[in-house]
């Protein structure tokens, strides 16, 4: 008597789930807008060559030159010592006020920004990622500087974290400034405009001479600008060893609110 095994049933296979294909348009979150922009705007930079010579070759340049020549008076001390935090206060309004304004301010001539504002970047998002930007710029001026400062004969004193919180606090009032300039004037006026307030921070600011050099209501003008209470907290700091500049500090958080405000209020796209 035969046998017949009966077959094993088969096992069907799994079922996939069909490919959704439907477009599924939307912005991306605002960290990754932020980190993109950031680093487009950084790129940009660093392909300038203006503004490579602006941030860059300028400040080293009157380093190097004003820490070979003895002609400051002897009440600012050694020279290098008083000269060091007035050349990095220039740096960074080089980098985020003047570098920047023109910048951006040919970016929306040429219809850049135009472009930008039709798409989903909010405007505190491209504010943002170019004040990220300029704060990357610094990290590599600062680093020159400081070499060349060391090299001149340079002692520091005083706390690098309170330096850092002095420059990124400088850094925020400036790029405030310079996009408010470049946001709301013509770029031919941000052009001239940016170079003339260069020019006259630079004078009455404190930089590379002392203040109290300049007739009495000059020094206090320069006192209450962005570029003097720059220089001053940098001198306490690295200089004189002080611990706390809080005037000076209270000074730019005013500009850096004041600045970043009015340019995200008044920023024109075109």
């Amino acid at each position: 008597m035969s046998t017949v095994s009966a077959a094993a049933p088969s096992t069907p296979p799994p079922a996939v789930a069909p490919l959704d294909l439907h477009p599924a348009p939307g912005a991306a979150s605002r960290t990754r807008m932020l980190a993109a922009q950031t680093g487009i705007e950084l790129r940009l930079t660093l392909r300038r060559g203006e503004s490579v010579l602006l941030t860059l070759i300028i400040p080293v340049g009157l380093l190097l030159f004003f820490g070979s020549v003895h002609v400051l008076p002897a009440s600012a001390g050694r020279d290098i010592d008083f000269l060091v935090p007035g050349v990095l206060a220039l740096a960074v309004m080089s980098t985020a006020f003047t570098g920047q304004a023109i910048a951006t301010g040919f970016e929306r001539s040429y219809g850049v920004l135009k472009r930008l504002g039709a798409s989903p970047l909010p405007r505190s998002v491209l504010l943002g990622g170019k004040t990220l930007a300029v704060l990357g710029v610094e990290v590599i001026q600062v680093a020159a500087l400081v070499a060349v400062g060391y090299a001149l004969g340079w002692h520091p004193h005083g706390s690098p974290a309170t330096v850092v919180l002095v420059l990124m606090l400088a850094t925020v009032a400036f790029s405030g400034l310079g996009l408010l300039m470049a946001g709301t004037l013509r770029a031919e006026a941000t052009l001239a405009a940016a170079n003339g307030v260069y020019l006259l921070l630079l004078l009455i600011g404190g930089v590379v001479f002392p203040r109290d050099q300049l007739p009495g209501w000059l020094g206090t003008l320069g006192r209450a600008l962005p570029t003097g209470a720059t220089s001053d907290a940098l001198r306490s700091v690295l200089q004189n060893g002080t611990a706390w500049p809080g005037l000076d500090l209270a000074i730019l958080v005013a500009w850096a609110v004041g600045g970043l405000a009015l340019a995200a209020r008044l920023f024109r796209w075109e």
